[in-house]
């Protein structure tokens, strides 16, 4: 194959993407530019087979990018209050996960989907990284763990605020308040510099080396690791432009559009069926969940929410700031499970499926 041929494949998933991302994004969907490209992109190459391209490696720099905004929460404000509720938040972690699990389970026996794709499909971690870690996990149908965690983020993303702004939780809503506040602390380009000469060339290298060693989602949490450890170092990470973070969004999103399967995707309809429901349980448990923190910690109703919410870091970041919640808490409790899920969560299912396969009795012979 030519090098004309490779670059003529990738100009036209470029396009592609790009074409997807500015449709989502003026139709207001959550997300735009993760989803925009990832459908448009799925289509495509479903309609004219073997014309698409994306390398690897440009998907490993947006995961760089996604990481770093991940090590940017991690202020010693969002620690101080991961420390004094850290038993809390363990407890409420395993509850959570243990809910997954159940729905997992279930969701495997009245299904054709093995447990291994349905636990992950079930996990409630971000959509980027729960889709590393699939991707990273042998036997995984990840069309079908990428469908259900979609669908899972855009319940979430529609129902929480629907939930917070209901009269059940008593917070209003303020368009203008939100576009004054989004405006104000917007992030340019002149900002970056001089701090992110540093916080780059760290972040890309924790991520390669991260990678040599088998490090879990290496180039997410590699990034996330350093930039947390610079910033308690004393030294400032600038915020990300938006035009940044939507280009790491393209980058992750046409790679799994790529990468998704339609043609193995069994039953349709009842994938989708068991992925709506599954999504509207952990939503409605994660409610009832919130409930308990608050007699556990004097804290809002919209605020506990919020913080145990399944839903992305930045997208309930964003909602805790237009009310006025506790920021610190909330991203104090979404930062503790993002890292539990990719730190525990792997050597538990690995366990977990040995279990499984000794019970089945087809473990191999020593």
């Amino acid at each position: 194959m030519t090098v004309e041929s490779n670059s003529f494949k990738f100009l036209i998933t470029l396009v592609t993407a790009v074409g997807g991302g500015m449709i989502f994004s003026l139709l207001n969907t959550p997300i735009p530019w993760l989803l925009g490209p990832m459908i448009a992109v799925l289509i495509g190459s479903n309609v004219w087979k073997g014309k698409y391209r994306w390398p690897g490696q440009i998907r490993n720099s947006g995961m760089i990018i996604v990481g770093y905004t991940i090590g940017l929460s991690m202020t010693g404000a969002a620690l101080k209050e991961m420390g004094h509720q850290l038993p809390t938040m363990c407890l409420m972690t395993i509850i959570l996960l243990l809910l997954c699990g159940s729905i997992a389970f279930a969701v495997s026996k009245l299904s054709d989907t093995d447990f291994k794709t349905a636990l992950l499909g079930a996990i409630p971690g971000g959509l980027s990284q729960v889709l590393a870690l699939a991707e990273e996990t042998e036997g995984v149908n990840l069309t079908v763990v990428t469908v259900t965690q979609v669908v899972r983020l855009m319940i979430i993303v529609i129902g929480i605020p629907l939930l917070v702004f209901s009269p059940i939780f008593g917070q209003v809503h303020d368009a203008a308040a939100a576009a004054v506040s989004l405006t104000t602390t917007q992030a340019t380009w002149a900002d970056l510099f001089p701090n992110i000469l540093i916080f780059a060339p760290i972040c890309t290298i924790c991520a390669v080396a991260g990678n040599r060693i088998n490090f879990p989602t290496a180039f997410l949490l590699g990034p996330a690791i350093a930039t947390a450890a610079l910033q308690g170092a004393g030294l400032h990470g600038p915020a990300l432009p938006s035009g940044l973070i939507s280009a790491a969004q393209l980058m992750i999103g046409t790679y799994v559009g790529l990468l998704l399967k339609p043609g193995k995707l069994q039953r349709k309809v009842r994938t989708f069926s068991f992925a709506i429901g599954s999504g509207l349980v952990l939503m409605l448990f994660a409610w009832g969940v919130s409930e308990l923190l608050t007699v556990l910690h004097p804290v809002s109703r919209s605020t506990a929410l919020l913080s145990l919410a399944p839903g992305g870091m930045d997208q309930m970041g964003i909602l805790a700031h237009e009310i006025d919640a506790d920021l610190s808490m909330v991203s104090g409790y979404q930062l503790f499970r993002t890292f539990f899920i990719f730190f525990a969560v792997p050597p538990i299912l690995r366990l977990l499926f040995k279990i499984k396969l000794k019970g089945s009795g087809t473990e191999q012979p020593q």
